[in-house]
């Protein structure tokens, strides 16, 4: 048996390993900065890192490396994606 993936549109936002301004303003989408307020993702000391983005997912703790997309699903969950794999799965939408 084979499928295909449906074509759904996702929100998404890549990590280039920080997402405040120097002035402490955030810059990633507010559904990222709403994340953020509510500890679906947060900054943790992870593997000797010290304030690295993390995402709780269904799945559990979820490291997010520099140059991974977060990605928000179709139900509101978030998860972190490789480049390699987004750019493989993906295509960008233009917004107007």
């Amino acid at each position: 048996m084979k499928a295909r993936k449906k074509p759904v549109e996702v929100e998404v936002f890549q990590y280039n390993g920080d997402i405040f301004y120097e002035d402490g303003i955030i810059f990633a989408p507010v559904w990222a900065a709403s994340a953020l307020m509510n500890g679906t993702m947060f900054f943790e000391d992870y593997e000797g890192k010290p304030s690295e983005l993390m995402i709780n997912t269904f799945e559990g703790k979820h490291h997010v490396s520099v140059g991974d997309y977060v990605i928000k699903g179709v139900n509101g969950e978030l998860y972190p994606c490789k480049q390699d794999i987004f750019e493989k799965t993906y295509d960008i939408i233009e917004e107007d």
